[in-house]
């Protein structure tokens, strides 16, 4: 089974607009250089995405997926998992967890875990899913950040 890799980053703004960003997958493309396409393919009767389909490019990586999520009654984590294995991936887990700070900021901790189908050394995939987590809260800062940001 994969290993877990986990990083944080702090946010400025408060978690309920974290939160916003986060959830509105039909938004990712505009935002995540990997993202190319998605599609919320079902959802909870509150209207968050239960299931959404993922199209992704990284260069060396393409694929296409699909990942249930769950949420915490007060959104404070938003967990999902890979539905059913893809042409690279055998299986994912990840996790947002989102702290509000004093000061109104926000700090993310994004939990992430893929055992991918394909064969890579450990140190090589150790780097990839750091560079993927790295760009992946970087990209996320930008956006919750940006002036005019989801609400």
């Amino acid at each position: 089974m994969a290993d877990s890799s986990t990083q944080s980053i702090i946010i400025g703004a408060a978690p309920d607009r974290v939160t916003a960003v986060i959830c509105d997958f039909a938004a990712y493309p505009e935002w995540t250089d990997a993202v190319r396409h998605t599609e919320v393919v079902e959802e909870y009767e509150d209207g968050y995405a239960s299931q959404v389909r993922f199209t992704i490019d990284a260069g060396v990586m393409a694929d296409e997926y699909v990942l249930a999520y769950s949420y915490a009654e007060d959104l404070s984590r938003i967990e999902w998992h890979l539905v059913a294995p893809s042409k690279m991936q055998k299986s994912q887990r990840g996790s947002y967890d989102l702290v509000g700070n004093p000061d109104g900021s926000t700090t993310v901790t994004y939990t992430l875990e893929v055992d991918l189908s394909v064969g890579m050394l450990g140190m090589f995939r150790r780097k990839a899913e750091k560079v993927i987590m790295d760009t992946a809260l970087k990209q996320l800062k930008r956006r919750v950040e940006a002036p005019g940001a989801a609400h």
